[in-house]
């Protein structure tokens, strides 16, 4: 595995000063490898569930004692997973006591989903039963 740092794309700015939709503008180098290691951080299953059940906690945050029983891997290595997706800017952190709390960042996973959404105006019209179809 790779020891290289993951940068945070685009600080805390909005979604509109990230990166153009792929579908409205081709990427430059820059962002293109700034996003590959997003995606890269989002590639691994363990890293995948992870963020998933940080996501989707009630009230927003969940401590790690709570997430390493879910996985069977050693405290180490999930606290390893963590480091990355918090490398990446899709999660952030807060230490109480001997106890690492952690929660999502929407700022990021809005990016995602702003640079992978379509444009409406490019998406292809809803299909419609020929005339005469039963339904």
């Amino acid at each position: 595995m790779s020891k290289q740092e993951l940068v945070v794309l685009g600080g805390q700015d909005g979604v509109d000063g990230c990166c153009p939709a792929l579908l409205t503008a081709p990427l430059d180098e820059d962002q293109a490898a700034d996003l590959a290691k997003v995606f890269k951080a989002l590639g691994d299953p363990v890293r995948l569930r992870l963020l998933s059940m940080i996501a989707s906690r009630a009230g927003g945050e969940v401590c790690v004692c709570d997430l390493t029983p879910a996985f069977d891997l050693s405290q180490p290595t999930i606290s390893h997973h963590l480091k990355l997706l918090r490398q990446a800017g899709l999660i952030d952190s807060e230490r109480r006591g001997t106890w690492v709390y952690y929660r999502l960042l929407p700022q990021m996973t809005d990016r995602l989903a702003a640079i992978l959404t379509r444009p409406a105006e490019r998406q292809p019209p809803a299909e419609t039963a020929p005339a005469g179809a039963a339904s």
